[in-house]
């Protein structure tokens, strides 16, 4: 069965509109963003900067199975001048992590008039790349989605299992006179599905991984310690979903203060995944039956604290410094996860300095914003 708003449903739109994709990534969201795009219509070429993490589709098909079966074929390239130099578009799909590493290696070869997509954007990397590809001339848009349209695994080298596509999206745009074009751009390729939101800092605010991820990990740790096959939504339960939802609180309180809206965590999965429980241990109890899954992590290393407690949690108490919001709760977190691993998760941020919110004005960070 074709997913809602799938490629093949507007494959003949397409067929006079046809754009060069380039994909920064090669993970599970980068291949399965590759697939849907291709199948799609579009000329799809992919970089994997961390090495050949992609060469196996030199020679071979990419085949996507779950809410999108396909097999298509994608060009792969070796450096971030010739991703470039072959896109309209390009789409950024690789942790945060590793944002401001492949932004600062495409920036000499960017071209005006190029959109870049952010998926997903954190710590206001949208911010960065924007700002430093204005310092070099460079004329261009940045789109940031907080969180990603599509989920998946990578199965294989060739073979992304796609298991959704999020039916609503926001998206916003640097500069912010280009949000309707942006919007018209990312319903062109991922189908009618992206709203407009206020700027790059609500896109930033609406991703919810930090506050869900962190907690989950902390309080089922001996099971990542362990790799136990754990599914993450059965145990997020009742006194779990109560920590997530004292930083969601504050991930909210930061909007207020900075003059936007963003979507509680149980709307969020509402609208991702179309629940219906009213409360966040509810939702997961539905999502548990529902879909069984995803497991948890079963690495120390996971993502939900090398990359969410200091792109996520760590940004959100630095925004709360600069809005005098309380952010107790979130900096518990941040205390256990340094503890348990012993790490400086505040050193991890390589986009805090650059973009010197140290010594940040709620207007001033808003004026840069709403450029």
């Amino acid at each position: 069965m074709e997913p809602r708003d799938s490629p093949k449903q507007h494959q003949s739109e397409l067929k006079g509109n046809a754009m060069n994709i380039g994909i920064v990534g090669s993970g599970a969201v980068a291949l399965a963003s590759a697939a849907w795009l291709a199948h799609g219509g579009h000329k799809v070429n992919v970089w994997s900067p961390t090495g050949h993490n992609a060469d196996a589709l030199r020679d071979e098909p990419l085949s996507a199975s779950g809410v999108l079966t396909t097999q298509v074929r994608v060009g792969v390239v070796d450096n971030a001048a010739a991703l470039t130099e072959a896109a309209d578009v390009l789409l950024i799909a690789v942790i945060v992590n590793a944002h401001r590493r492949v932004m600062d290696a495409l920036l000499p070869h960017l071209r005006d008039g190029q959109t870049i997509i952010i998926s997903s954007m954190s710590s206001l990397s949208a911010l960065y790349l924007a700002e430093q590809a204005r310092q070099l001339g460079h004329d261009i848009t940045v789109a940031s989605w907080g969180t990603t349209v599509l989920t998946a695994r990578r199965q294989s080298d060739t073979h992304v299992k796609i298991m959704t596509c999020r039916v609503a999206l926001g998206v916003s745009a640097i500069p912010c006179r280009r949000t309707e074009a942006v919007v018209s751009l990312c319903n062109t390729l991922f189908g009618e599905r992206f709203t407009a939101q206020d700027n790059a800092l609500a896109s930033a605010l609406t991703n919810i991984n930090p506050v869900a991820h962190g907690p989950l990990a902390l309080y089922n740790w001996t099971r990542i310690e362990r790799a136990e096959h754990w599914p993450q939504y059965h145990y997020m339960t009742s006194m779990v979903s109560g920590a997530i939802k004292k930083l969601d609180a504050e991930r909210i309180a930061l909007a207020d203060a900075f003059g936007t809206r963003v979507r509680t965590i149980e709307q969020h999965f509402a609208q991702s995944f179309s629940t219906s429980a009213e409360n966040l241990s509810g939702i997961a109890d539905e999502l548990h039956a529902t879909r069984g899954g995803p497991p948890g992590p079963t690495d120390v290393a996971t993502r939900f604290l090398a990359e969410d407690v200091p792109f996520g949690l760590i940004f959100n108490v630095a925004l709360g410094r600069i809005a005098g919001v309380d952010m107790t709760a979130t900096q518990a977190v941040i205390g256990n996860a340094a503890l348990i691993t012993d790490r400086d998760f505040t050193a991890e941020n390589d986009l805090l300095e650059p973009l010197m919110l140290a010594g940040e004005t709620v207007t001033g960070l808003l004026a840069r914003v709403n450029h």
